[in-house]
């Protein structure tokens, strides 16, 4: 019975990952395959191809973002892209959802912004406790109010990174990590049973900049 246990927990440790990664696969190609219906039908490929071929949707996806983005680099693109924005941000409710939306995607994606680049140890829930945390923004007005040399932290919730609080903390009272925030992601959602290889054998104090 020893070996069956074995055995079948191998199994489980081989299968399980396959399946939800094939689950994941399925549904983004599912949605993106929702877009093949902004075309004409006759322009559809389950058309003129008489077959549903999954995953053609990405094509069209890939497309219309690339798309998007050749035409709000011109000075006509950007005048429509400034309209749009101008025009949600006049709008009650959508202009707070648009806005909070629009920041943290700008900070994560653009590159310019310092959203989760560092990975922190902080106290938490209490004292004698130490939480992964990430580094994020201090706001202009909040500094000015506070006088002591703060950082901005996000702490994610486990296993779900995309809850979690926003604290700020003394700068002498956080450690860094020289640790990837991929790494640190992968070690929150797993709930700590798989552990990040940290870059150097050291955790330092946060330097000042």
């Amino acid at each position: 019975m020893s070996h069956l246990k074995r055995y079948f927990i191998t199994g489980l440790l081989i299968l399980v990952p396959l399946g939800i990664t094939f689950w994941v696969v399925t549904a983004l190609l599912g949605a993106m395959d929702q877009t093949l219906l902004l075309l004409p039908e006759s322009w559809r490929p389950d058309t003129w191809l008489g077959v549903h071929i999954p995953g053609l949707g990405v094509i069209l996806t890939g497309a219309v973002i690339l798309g998007t983005g050749v035409f709000a680099a011109n000075l006509i693109g950007q005048r429509l892209v400034a309209f749009w924005e101008g025009l949600m941000q006049r709008i009650p409710v959508i202009k707070s959802i648009y806005g909070g939306v629009k920041q943290v995607s700008d900070s994560l994606l653009s590159g310019s912004g310092m959203a989760f680049k560092k990975v922190l140890l902080v106290h938490y829930p209490h004292p004698h406790a130490w939480s992964l945390a990430f580094q994020t923004n201090v706001p202009a007005e909040v500094a000015r109010q506070l006088d002591d040399e703060l950082v901005a932290v996000f702490i994610p919730t486990t296993p779900s990174p995309v809850n979690g609080f926003y604290f700020y903390v003394r700068r002498d009272e956080v450690i860094e990590l020289d640790m990837s925030v991929d790494a640190a992601l992968k070690a929150i959602v797993s709930m700590g049973m798989v552990a990040p290889v940290p870059r150097a054998t050291n955790a330092a104090l946060y330097p000042g900049d």
